[in-house]
């Protein structure tokens, strides 16, 4: 069976040991232990994909609570059709919470767009007094 070290997981994946360590303490990763007093981690093609699975997370912009509830869900061998509809329910929710975040900086913008005509013109204002105020 392939394992890895966390130095070959992390230039594999181009994140650092450190992140790794804390992936592991937020129960997203469990490696075994060997070595003298169990300090070096061994990580085998399971948790290399449950790192995976993470990150893919990350990228998507999920929780690490939500990221944990996946991992967990590919833990266990329960149904896979509960399994999927847990992840349509988590993609929903970020869904609407995206949305929403794109709606408040479409309303942002406009509010930006608003202040910047107003602030040119202003600024024409004044320069068109300035300029009618000099001999």
């Amino acid at each position: 069976m392939a394992t890895y070290t966390i130095t070959e997981l992390a230039r594999e994946f181009d994140i650092t040991p450190r992140a790794i360590r804390f992936y592991e303490d937020q129960g997203l990763l469990n490696p075994t232990r060997e070595g003298p007093s169990g300090r070096n981690r061994v990580y085998t093609a399971r948790e290399r994909t449950h790192l995976k699975l993470t990150l893919r997370g990350k990228r998507l912009g999920l929780s690490l609570s939500d990221i944990k509830s996946l991992v967990d869900m590919y833990r266990s061998p329960k149904d896979t059709t509960v399994q999927l509809q847990s992840f349509l329910e988590v993609l929903a929710r970020h869904r609407a919470a995206l949305e929403q975040q794109r709606e408040d900086i479409e309303v942002m913008l406009a509010e930006i767009s608003a202040h910047e005509e107003e602030s040119r013109r202003l600024l024409a204002s004044d320069i068109l007094r300035i300029s009618d105020a000099t001999p």
